[in-house]
Order: structure tokens, then C-alpha cells, then sequence
């Protein structure tokens, strides 16, 4: 046996918190042993101990008997055969390349017995430990086993036919030597199903008469070469098969066999058998029979009439197709051609505002407030301050205008068009009680008119005194003025300026969209207006203030009607404070936005709003227009 030599590090010691004897390290030594002669896996064995030193000595304990035990066999094998082919060794890899080791280390040992050259063999060759002791073990048991019989040994010379190559094996055999002689064998096995035999033949294994098939109990075995087949045991009459369960089921002649009738029968399939039936020539739709009523043929239904009107005509197997015109599709179940309802089909994208489906085509119509474009298709905005319909001021929005009153007057709340005076005289009255209350606000209106006669406001802008420059517009505030520039966003245009109504402080942006730029046209904005506003501080501040008013032509109906407009007016932004709202109301049947402070402010102090006007259709955003109200607070009360 071939020997290991172990170094075992120790250490001594009880382990930090351990009060009970530890295991010596023999006692942990034969227990890796013991084990490994048991064949347990040295790599997970059960600790018997928390020290690190016995847990060493147990795996390398038992790794040492592996070895011991794996080298052995090399070696017997070797004395025995004298052939070291790894296929002639049984185990994993790594234990057949330790068993091979060691047989071919004895084959090294039993040559220099066998030449008398000494079995000092480490001087000679540069042999591993384990090698040059394995062969100094098997040279010096043959050495001493043929000492008494060294006269034997020179009249029958022991010959190893595998070594010296005097074997006649061929390629795919390995040679194993036998006392006096040798043999071959196949170096691969039979395969699955076959076994090899003694004259290096492959027999086929018998499944059945061993009984390792596993047909079951309603089944018969049947070997085959290499493997077996199962069978059952009931046997099925003519017109049924058995299916993997063993039981009987019909046969389909019909598909089962080609052409199983003569020609012009048809096969019908029954249980357990079939039937031919004379064959009935008929015609589905669209075909008819030939003259001699033997077949089928095709109609040309564009020949018989005209089905598809002024459209065009399609023969099909069987059917035909109408080739429908522009603005037409074909109905493959009618077999006309169905104008298409392009308004229909196509909503939002034919027309900018309204769609009106003819015969073929379409045509696109404007809202109130706009007028057709050049193209047919797109709305443009009119600009309704060119007819002067306000008295003062008029700002043209994006669909409709807003007027808008000079400094001392007020608009209308009847008619949201008539500049009013802003200040009016009440007379009490000549008898009776005094109301004081009146006459105090009385008083505070008529100061208040005073002191704007008195102190009145210098317009820079007109006089020609300010700093703007040429690429600027110059805004009047109350005690001074601004100098504003605007600029449209990406994807819009400055719209042209319109008449002399339009202030020049203001600026209308449209919607440009560049070619096949999605993301613009799903935009909803189409217009942005800039609008400039003055107000002075109010000095008795008691409710909401209405400064702006949106006006739309858009009918206010209390109850709206599948696919009419409507208009929600939203404060997109604001001061800090939340000083104004936008609220919804209607005028002359119209819908009307009205922008309202709700707060005290102090000025000097400028304020941007931004209201989005959302047009909605069906639920859904048409389009939106945004209008930017810049908002420039007096410090002045008057």
C-alpha cells in the first residue's frame, strides 16, 4: 500500500468560551479515517469539534485513505494486468488519474525487477515522491518474491506482451496482459442496450427475459435490438387501432388511405368501417356547372351585368372586386362601393375646425371668427377690429376681439362694447333722512376725480420724453411707463399687425409647425397673445375687480348638444398671493371669460398672468389659446 506522508498543524488550547474537553488530534484523525473508509465525501464531513486544527486533521485524515485506497487499485491492477488505460478504471476523473498514476509507477518498478537493474529508481529518473516510492514498493516485492526462485526465473522469462508492443490489438482496443498471453478489448462500450461478451463481441441485452422493461400489466414485451417494445394485450379487430392507453378506437379510412373509392365517390368514414357514395356535383356561389355537368366553373360576374356601377371591376375565383374610386371603399359584404365619411374617419385631421362629409369628398367650413384659408383646409383669424365695432379701444384675440376704454372711462356690462364714464354724480334727496354711508363714498369718488384732475398722468409714450428704443414699444402706466419687447416661442410666427386698433404694446404669435414635425402638430396651443395692462393701486378695496374680459364666439348654451363647443378658461399662472381668478360667464349668448382681482396689491409692482382659453369638443381639447396679460400697478390711487 502505497504511504502519505500527513503534516498535521496543532495547536493547544481550550477554545474561548468552551469549558468541555476538546478531542485530541488522533482522536480527530481516526475519525477522518474511519470515515473515508466508509466513503464518505472528505470535502463536508460532520464536525466532531469547533477547532480549526481538527477539523485539518479529520478531512486530511480521510483524504489519505482515499488515496491509499484509489493507489491500490492502480497497483493491483498493474501486477495483475499489466495495462494502465484509464478505462480500465471505475470512479470520477480525478480518481482514475491518481489510480493510473500509481499503475504506471508499479509498471516502472516491475521493469527494473524484471532487468535486474536496481530499484533505486530516483537517481536514474526524476520521479515525484509518490511515484518513486510506489515503484520501489512494487520492484521490491517482485525482487523479493522471486529471490528463492531465481533459477525458475531464468528458464520461464515472464513477458508483458502489452509493453514490449508485441500485441496484435487494433485501433479502438486496448491490450490487457494475461498470465502466459494477453487480450483486447473494445476501449468504447456497446452503447445503451447491448453488453460486451468475453470474445469482445457486443450482445444485445435481453429487456424482457431480464425483466428491467417497464411495460405495464396490460401489456406484453417484445425485445428489439438495442431496447424493447410494449404491446398490449387486447388485440383490436379490423377498423380500430389501439392508442397509447391500450384501448380501441376507429380508424378514418377516408383519411387513413388515399383515394379509398372509385373516382366520382366520395368516402364516408363509420365505425369500424367506411362507405363510397356516388358524388353530386354542386356548385357553391359564384361558380356553375359546366355543359357536360361534370364541373364546376368560375362565373365572370363583371361580364354579366354592371355590378360595380362607374367604378371599376375585378374578376375573383369565385367572388369579384370593385376597384371604388377616390373617396370610395369597396364593402366585401355588399359588394358595392360605400362612400367613405372622411369627417368620419379622419377627425381632427382633414379640417382645422369643421368638417362637412359630400359625396366622395369632404368640404371644411370655419367657426365664427374665422374664414377659410387658402389651402381649404385650415381656418385663419379675423380680425374684427378692421370693422370698428368697439367705441374706444379694440384688441384683435385669436377668434374673436376685446374692446377695451381709454383713461377716465369704463366698458359697458350690457353690452361689453360702449366706453362709459367712470365717474357719475348721484343726487340725494332734498327731504328726508341722510343716508351717511352714500355720502361717504360719494365724497371719496368725487376726491378721487378731484385729485385726477388735479394730478394728471404725463403719457411718455405720446409726448416722445421716453427711453424705449426702435426695437421696443413704449407702454403709458399711471406715473411713468414701460418698454416692453415680446418674442414668439419655437414653432410660432409674429402675426402681421392689424389696424390702427391694435395697440402697439401688444403681439399675437401663431402656431408654425415645421414639415413632419409631429410633436407640433399634436400641440394643442394655436395662438399666444401678449396684452399690456395699467391699473392704479385701489385705495378702498372692497370686492373682485373685473380687468379683462375674453370674449369668444362660442354659443353659452345651458345644456350642450352632442359635438358642440365649449370654452373652460383656466389661470395657468399668477402672482404669489393668488390676487386674481378667471371665472365663465355668458354674454349676449355668447361664453365670456372675465378676469378678475381679488386682493388688495400695492404698487409699484408688476405682475404676468397667463390664462389658457381651452376649447372643448366631445370631451376633448380641439385646440387652446393662451393669452399673457402683463399687469403694471401704479403706486398712485388716483
Amino acid at each position: 500500500m502505497a504511504q502519505w506522508t500527513i503534516i498535521l498543524f496543532s495547536c493547544f488550547g481550550l477554545l474561548h468560551g468552551q469549558e468541555s474537553q476538546l478531542p485530541t488530534l488522533q482522536e480527530c484523525c481516526q475519525d477522518g479515517r474511519t470515515r473515508g473508509q466508509g466513503g464518505q465525501d472528505c470535502t463536508i464531513l460532520p464536525l466532531i469539534s469547533s477547532s480549526h486544527t481538527c477539523r485539518i486533521a479529520q478531512e486530511q485524515c480521510c483524504a489519505a485513505v482515499v488515496l491509499d485506497k484509489l493507489c491500490d487499485n492502480g497497483i493491483k491492477l498493474g501486477r495483475s494486468q499489466g495495462a494502465c488505460e484509464r478505462p480500465l478504471f471505475e470512479g470520477e476523473p480525478w480518481e482514475t488519474e491518481i489510480s493510473k498514476m500509481c499503475c504506471d509507477c508499479c509498471m516502472l518498478g516491475l521493469m527494473a525487477a524484471s532487468r535486474g537493474s536496481g530499484c533505486e529508481l530516483q537517481g536514474s529518473l526524476s520521479l515525484g515522491r509518490q511515484c518513486d516510492h510506489t515503484a520501489k514498493a512494487c520492484c521490491g516485492k517482485n525482487t523479493e518474491e522471486g529471490t528463492p526462485n531465481h533459477i525458475l526465473l531464468k528458464m520461464c522469462k515472464y513477458v508483458n506482451e502489452c509493453l514490449k508492443g508485441s500485441h496484435n490489438c487494433i485501433f479502438g482496443q486496448i491490450c490487457i496482459n494475461t498470465e502466459g498471453s494477453f487480450r483486447c478489448q473494445r476501449e468504447i462500450s456497446c452503447g445503451t442496450g447491448y453488453e460486451l461478451r468475453d470474445n469482445n463481441s457486443c450482445q444485445d441485452i435481453d429487456e424482457c427475459t431480464l425483466g428491467t422493461h417497464n411495460c405495464g400489466t396490460d401489456f406484453l414485451c417484445s425485445n428489439t435490438a438495442g431496447s424493447f417494445r410494449c404491446h398490449p394485450k387486447e388485440r383490436c379487430t379490423d377498423g380500430f387501432i389501439q392508442d397509447a392507453a391500450g384501448s380501441c378506437i376507429d380508424i378514418n379510412e377516408c383519411l387513413a388511405h388515399s383515394n379509398p373509392c372509385l373516382p366520382g365517390h366520395v368516402c364516408i368514414n363509420t365505425i369500424g368501417s367506411y362507405s363510397c357514395r356516388r358524388n353530386t356535383v354542386t356548385c357553391g356561389r359564384g361558380y356553375h356547372l359546366t355543359e357536360d355537368g361534370t364541373r364546376c366553373e368560375d362565373i365572370d360576374e363583371c361580364r354579366t351585368g354592371n355590378v360595380c356601377g362607374d367604378h371599376g371591376c375585378v374578376n375573383l375565383l369565385g367572388s369579384f372586386r370593385c376597384e371604388c374610386r377616390a373617396g370610395f371603399i369597396f364593402n366585401s359584404i355588399t359588394k358595392h362601393c360605400e362612400d367613405i365619411n372622411e369627417c368620419r374617419y379622419y377627425p381632427g385631421r382633414l379640417c382645422g375646425h369643421k368638417c362637412e362629409n359630400t359625396e366622395g369628398s369632404y368640404h371644411c367650413s370655419c367657426s365664427t371668427g374665422f374664414k377659410l384659408s387658402h389651402d381649404g383646409r385650415n381656418c385663419d383669424d379675423v380680425n374684427e377690429c378692421e370693422a370698428n365695432p368697439c367705441s374706444q379701444e379694440c384688441a384683435n384675440v385669436y377668434g374673436s376681439y376685446q374692446c377695451y376704454c381709454r383713461r377716465g372711462y369704463q366698458l359697458s356690462d350690457i353690452d361689453g362694447i360702449t366706453c362709459e364714464g367712470a365717474v357719475t354724480t348721484r343726487r340725494s334727496p332734498l327731504y328726508g333722512p341722510v343716508d351717511c354711508r352714500f355720502l361717504m363714498s360719494y365724497f371719496l369718488k368725487m376726491s378721487n376725480h378731484f385729485f385726477s384732475l388735479v394730478f394728471a398722468d404725463i403719457d411718455e409714450c405720446a409726448a416722445g420724453s421716453h427711453t424705449c428704443s426702435v426695437s421696443e414699444s413704449c407702454f403709458n402706466t399711471q406715473g411713468g411707463h414701460r418698454c416692453l419687447s415680446f418674442q414668439c416661442p419655437p414653432n410660432f410666427r409674429q402675426a402681421a399687425q392689424g389696424s390702427r386698433h391694435d395697440s402697439s404694446a401688444s403681439m399675437r404669435c401663431l402656431k408654425s409647425c415645421q414639415p413632419n414635425d409631429v410633436g407640433c402638430a399634436l400641440d394643442p396651443v394655436h395662438l399666444i397673445t401678449h396684452t399690456v395692462l395699467s391699473l392704479p393701486t385701489f385705495r378702498d378695496f372692497s370686492g373682485p375687480e373685473e380687468i379683462v374680459f375674453l370674449r369668444t364666439v362660442v354659443a353659452a348654451n345651458p345644456v350642450l348638444f352632442s359635438g358642440a363647443t365649449d370654452v373652460l378658461f383656466e389661470l395657468v399662472s399668477t402672482d404669489e398671493q393668488y390676487s386674481f381668478n378667471v371665472v365663465k360667464r355668458s354674454s349676449h349668448g355668447m361664453i365670456l371669460g372675465v378676469v378678475q382681482q381679488v386682493k388688495p396689491i400695492v404698487g409699484p409692482k408688476d405682475i404676468k398672468l397667463e390664462v389658457a382659453m381651452n376649447y372643448v369638443k366631445s370631451g376633448n381639447i380641439s385646440h387652446r389659446n393662451v393669452v399673457i396679460i402683463h399687469i403694471f400697478i401704479s403706486e398712485f390711487w388716483f
